[in-house]
């Protein structure tokens, strides 16, 4: 009885912690000042920019990390444990090193800066650049969900679209995906949560130009100091657009399907 009343006692404390500051915006948030806040130009066009780029860092990171989370979790190889180490390092990367990273690797006067300047590629100071600064610290979040899902796939199914003659090809898009959906939707959504809540190593990448690179963080950032009502009112629209985002991700996952034929 005394570890039921603990445990009760360490769920409503950790739920009090995590709830409390994000309804302390909106109890500080008019409805007036929230809506008002959308139509102002730097607010608006934080928002529409991290949406935008957002969503484009999640398509990449779908179309390359679900096949490499997939060989990762159904092949066994040399090296294997290292090379999923080095995926979830980004996981653990201050914002400011991620940052860093990037600059280093493809800045200017990066690793790959010459080649990027002679593809006529600008990363730096560009939207481009929050892509890239998105992708990065969010890829790790979908990667390792991702590879777990595909780990918890019931061989057997592989097995048995081999044995019909499926192509390698045809069991991970018909059989291996469809099992693996909502664990492959998590990750998504996680992903997703963390590119749009991406700062540091945007800001260090990017920097913060209204309707170019300025996305919602770093335009609740700017209007800090100047203008608090402001910055929480925007702070809420994100926590919605957010919620509403990861909320219709999850719901509209269903349940695991494989596919026949």
């Amino acid at each position: 009885m005394r570890f039921r009343i603990f445990l009760a006692f360490a769920l409503a404390l950790t739920v009090a912690f995590l709830v409390l500051p994000v309804l302390a915006i909106f109890v500080n948030t008019s409805p007036e000042r929230l809506i008002s806040s959308l139509g102002e130009p730097q607010s608006r066009d934080a928002l529409l920019l991290s949406l935008r780029t957002s969503a484009i860092a999640m398509a990449i990171i779908v179309a390359v990390g679900t096949p490499a989370a997939y060989l990762l979790a159904v092949r066994k190889f040399r090296g294997q444990a290292l090379l999923t180490t080095l995926v979830e390092l980004p996981l653990v990367l201050p914002p400011a090193v991620a940052g860093i990273g990037l600059l280093a690797a493809l800045g200017p006067h990066g690793i790959l800066g010459g080649a990027l300047a002679d593809a006529h590629i600008q990363l730096v100071l560009q939207t481009a650049g929050v892509v890239v600064a998105l992708t990065f610290v969010a890829s790790p979040f979908y990667l390792r969900q991702a590879q777990t899902a595909f780990q918890a796939v019931d061989p057997t199914y592989l097995e048995a679209a081999r044995s019909l003659g499926a192509r390698e090809s045809a069991v991970f898009l018909r059989v291996a995906i469809p099992t693996a959906r909502p664990g492959l939707v998590a990750g998504l959504a996680l992903a997703w949560g963390r590119a749009l809540g991406e700062f540091g190593a945007t800001l260090m990448v990017a920097g913060s130009f209204q309707g170019i690179t300025q996305t919602a963080p770093l335009a609740i950032y700017d209007q800090f100091a100047s203008d608090f009502p402001a910055a929480l009112a925007l702070s809420a629209v994100l926590v919605i657009v957010s919620a509403v985002l990861l909320l219709t991700i999850k719901l509209g996952s269903g349940p695991p399907v494989v596919s026949g034929g």
